[in-house]
């Protein structure tokens, strides 16, 4: 784990529930545990990314980190002070700290403005330049993102996917935060749009000095760019390390699956394929013990008796198995003909 003194972003046990309702859309079915017990640190800098599948409660964090949405238990504390929600002077500094750039940029940007106005707009509400400058400023940061100033006058329907993303970014860095969350950032966008996408995040944060929160279900894409990577399961991290470690090293059955389901650029490269049986169990009755066993080759009566806690396994490398280390794939798992 990080040293707490240089962590900008502490997340402790971190809880969201969800009220359930029947089908007649009546309260008081059993409420949803979305997301139980996360806890995360991250460093000037650096690139935490949150992978999993969809409905793992990946994007519930990051949203709850943010305060977009309020989590039903736990804390944030930004370079040392807990972030107070119903504080609203704090929480409009805070706004400018942590910023997110959205999976969809034609839902996220306003179609009855310009980017421009956008862009402005962000500028205006945290009064970061004068009036004045705001234009030359506008112009700055669509440089900044690989936009000429034409693009100032136009509106999201008149752009590509991939110029929306940048326009997107361009206003998350219009308040120069510290910290941004990535959510699914490049999912929606073609492969060479995506290259360009993280090369330019990469730079941003190497110029910057920008911390990520990186969500995404794309193992290539979470390789290239993160330095540590945390696998969430129906609402809970089960497994966290640095990046190459996990990715050649995987100790939790559930990460093993995902890194054997990812696609290899070697055509000659083989490895074991992992298949899990079984559908994912619903959030609102969770299997007791380990959430995974349902669905892991390796359960054993232990893991539907007591529940594994997220230990450290190997020096920096963290797992929620009982049998962590002792069962899994490695390196020789993945070898040519």
């Amino acid at each position: 784990m990080n040293d707490v003194a240089t962590n900008i972003l502490e997340v402790s046990d971190l809880c969201v529930d969800y009220a359930s309702t029947t089908s007649f859309g009546v309260t008081g079915a059993p409420s949803v545990r979305a997301v139980k017990g996360i806890s995360l640190t991250l460093q000037r800098g650096e690139t935490l990314s949150l992978v999993g599948e969809s409905g793992c409660g990946k994007s519930t964090t990051g949203r709850c980190i943010l305060y977009l949405q309020d989590p039903t238990a736990g804390t944030v504390t930004f370079r040392g002070q807990r972030i107070d929600p119903a504080n609203a002077a704090e929480m409009r500094e805070r706004r400018k700290q942590l910023q997110i750039i959205f999976q969809d940029p034609n839902s996220s940007l306003n179609p009855r403005m310009t980017a421009g106005q956008t862009i402005e707009e962000a500028l205006a509400f945290h009064k970061i330049v004068p009036k004045s400058e705001r234009s030359n400023r506008v112009r700055e940061l669509l440089e900044t993102v690989g936009l000429d100033d034409r693009f100032r006058n136009r509106f999201a329907n008149e752009d590509s996917g991939g110029q929306r993303q940048r326009i997107g970014i361009a206003r998350a860095l219009a308040v120069d935060p510290q910290i941004i969350v990535a959510d699914e950032a490049v999912s929606a966008l073609d492969v060479s749009v995506q290259a360009q996408i993280l090369q330019l995040l990469a730079r941003l944060r190497e110029e910057k000095g920008l911390a990520y929160l990186f969500i995404s279900h794309q193992l290539g894409v979470v390789r290239s760019i993160s330095d540590t990577v945390a696998v969430m399961y129906l609402g809970k991290i089960v497994e966290q390390a640095p990046t190459e470690r996990i990715f050649e090293r995987p100790l939790h059955p559930y990460t093993q699956a995902l890194m054997a389901a990812a696609p290899i650029a070697n055509p000659r490269a083989r490895r074991e394929r992992i298949i899990l049986t079984g559908d994912p169990p619903s959030p609102v009755n969770p299997p007791s013990g380990c959430r995974f066993r349902t669905r892991c080759r390796y359960a054993t009566e232990r893991c539907a008796a007591e529940e594994p806690l997220l230990r450290e396994i190997e020096p920096g490398h963290l797992a929620a198995c009982h049998y962590a280390g002792e069962v899994g794939l490695g390196p020789a798992d993945r070898r040519p003909e």
